[in-house]
């Protein structure tokens, strides 16, 4: 079982969600609570925000990507904590319109397989008694995903915050906190989300001002009251993809960041050793690793200290010549001739695939991938079966290398971002979620 848990959830993206996810772990983590989080979905920076504010790592479901065993075994990290928090993704019931592994991607599906009531955030801009609407809607939508109560966010006054518990009072749905206007609490963005963890200086002050926020306005006792488990026994299966390698050089820093942590963990859990290095702090890959793996992340926003990082580039060249190296979407970026920057500058990169992309005209690269390897990536065999997501805005100028998958998008249709292969030199555009049948 998955221990008591609650899913953080909104009609729509741009809700508060994330904000109000800090703010309840730091918080509760300041109150002594030992506080799981969860990512429904596939994002690679709200987790290490997760991380940073309550000092455990934090795991994705999906339930498009994920078997139940998957989701079950993920979940079961939270057997330990005093409380489960998923941060949701969209909207609560939105996902793809084709089912995947277990659902499709929607927060609701892992909310319903693991018992977690939902905490609905509402945006109150513009409304009053009016929001109570949508809480019943949300409510009544499906009878197996209860609502345990709603948090008000953006309440412009206490006038305007006694018309929305009246609202709720008459629905009969317990109001949690209402959250006042705070735009300085907003954390900065960027074109793929939220500007990274790693790169917050201020980080930990700036988690302290949202718990002190979260304190003074949420009912923390009756939120924590309110987390149930309900969920089916976990089955067996977990069907993480097996390490590509035994040592794997896996670089980590700024530029080379979004690797699921469920992948990491597994990985270790299956006996392989993880060997980090900087390619921004042009370090080479570990001498003796068995295959060097380039994780996605913003190399556009780095590509001149790439370019310019002679060791790293030379001791991935040399790796490459006897072992494996792969790639995920900046990754791939890296280990091809060249990278155009947004201002239409040219950087040379690793020269091992014939592959040419371009951030100066941007086209957004956006959905869940299903792929069968034509070619092996470390031990992962040629037939091998993977479900990703893809989420970029470069443009491919050239791929002249024999393609390293057939990928289809979530209905099935083909996909021409088929990733390269040249040698042991692969890349792709998808980010490997897990393994499918």
């Amino acid at each position: 079982m998955s221990g008591p848990g609650l899913m953080i959830a909104a009609p729509s993206s741009g809700a508060g969600k994330t904000t109000l996810m800090l703010g309840l772990l730091r918080a509760l983590h300041g109150q002594g609570l030992a506080v799981q989080p969860f990512k429904n979905g596939p994002d690679y920076i709200d987790p290490a925000f997760h991380q940073a504010a309550c000092g455990r790592a934090s795991f994705n479901l999906d339930s498009w990507a994920m078997v139940p065993g998957l989701i079950d075994a993920l979940a079961s990290q939270a057997g330990g904590a005093d409380l489960a928090l998923a941060e949701g993704s969209m909207g609560l019931f939105d996902g793809v319109a084709s089912a995947g592994a277990t659902g499709n991607g929607a927060s609701a599906d892992v909310a319903r397989r693991l018992g977690w009531p939902v905490v609905l955030v509402l945006d109150a801009s513009g409304q009053a008694q009016s929001a109570a609407a949508t809480a019943l809607g949300f409510a009544r939508f499906d009878a197996a995903l209860p609502v345990a109560g709603v948090i008000l966010n953006k309440v412009a006054s206490p006038r305007h915050e006694s018309l929305l518990r009246a609202g709720m009072a008459a629905i009969g749905m317990p109001v949690l906190g209402a959250l006042p206007r705070r735009a300085d609490l907003a954390l900065p963005e960027r074109h793929l989300g939220l500007v990274q963890a790693v790169e917050h200086p201020d980080l930990p002050a700036r988690l302290d001002d949202l718990a002190a926020f979260v304190r003074e306005h949420v009912d923390l006792a009756a939120l924590v009251a309110a987390a149930r488990t309900m969920g089916a026994p976990a089955t067996a299966s977990a069907a993480l993809p097996p390490p590509p390698a035994q040592r794997l050089a896996v670089a980590r820093d700024a530029a080379f960041s979004f690797l699921y942590p469920h992948l990491l963990h597994g990985w270790r859990a299956a006996g392989a050793q993880i060997m980090p290095f900087s390619p921004l702090a042009d370090e080479p890959p570990h001498a003796d690793a068995d295959i060097v793996w380039l994780p996605g992340g913003y190399p556009e926003l780095h590509a001149g200290a790439i370019a310019a990082a002679g060791t790293f580039l030379a001791g991935l060249r040399r790796h490459a010549q006897t072992r494996p190296v792969h790639g995920e979407c900046g990754g791939y970026m890296v280990l091809g001739q060249g990278l155009v920057d947004k201002a239409g500058a040219r950087h040379a990169m690793a020269g091992l695939l014939d592959l040419e992309t371009s951030h100066a005209q941007r086209r957004l690269h956006l959905g869940y991938r299903a792929a069968r390897l034509l070619a092996p990536v470390g031990s992962m065999a040629a037939g091998t079966a993977l479900r990703g997501h893809e989420f970029h805005y470069c443009t491919i100028l050239a791929q002249g290398d024999a393609p390293l998958a057939q990928v289809a998008d979530a209905n099935g249709a083909a996909v021409a971002e088929s990733g390269s292969r040249r040698g042991q030199v692969t890349g792709t555009f998808f980010h490997m979620i897990a393994g499918a049948a």
